[in-house]
């Protein structure tokens, strides 16, 4: 009996998550040219490009070139909103101790000849952060909070890339 479901699972569709690659075999590099920031937040393009960089080296065994002209497809994107908007409030102050950050993204790879391999126009990410009712304590927590941000972003881009969504 376990072999028969054994030999019917092996044949189902079934497969480990993050180890498949729907992309053409003939993608061995890929470029990723620092993603458009269309927001007034200083450096926010920076950490999700870097952050893709990162999950592509780390996931997969594509080369990643910084020169579109060197690859076999590039991955552009851009940052299209970033807003943070107060959540919880202390109720002795008023004074808002959460913050939630949500950033959307447009990202897209296409290959040489052009052609779309993936695509997705609103990619959207929320990240709260607390903000420190001590002054003498207070500590900026929005870098953080999009540093933990860019790193989800890039490996959701990623793994949605590699497995066709």
């Amino acid at each position: 009996m376990a072999v028969a479901v054994s030999i019917l699972a092996s044949g189902c569709g079934y497969h480990v998550a993050g180890r498949t690659n729907s992309l053409p075999p003939g993608i061995k590099a890929i470029a990723v040219p620092a993603l458009e920031n269309r927001t007034s937040t200083y450096r926010v393009e920076q950490r999700m490009t870097n952050a893709l960089v990162t999950e592509l080296l780390a996931r997969t065994n594509f080369r990643v070139v910084p020169n579109p002209e060197d690859a076999d497809a590039v991955l552009r994107g851009e940052v299209t909103s970033l807003d943070g908007t107060a959540t919880l409030f202390d109720p002795v102050t008023g004074r808002a101790t959460t913050v939630l950050v949500t950033v959307v993204l447009k990202v897209r790879l296409e290959d040489r000849a052009g052609k779309v391999l993936y695509r997705n126009d609103n990619l959207l990410f929320r990240e709260p952060y607390e903000i420190s009712t001590d002054v003498r304590s207070f500590f900026q927590e929005e870098s953080p909070a999009l540093d933990r941000m860019s790193r989800d972003f890039a490996a959701r881009v990623v793994a949605d890339m590699l497995e066709g969504f």
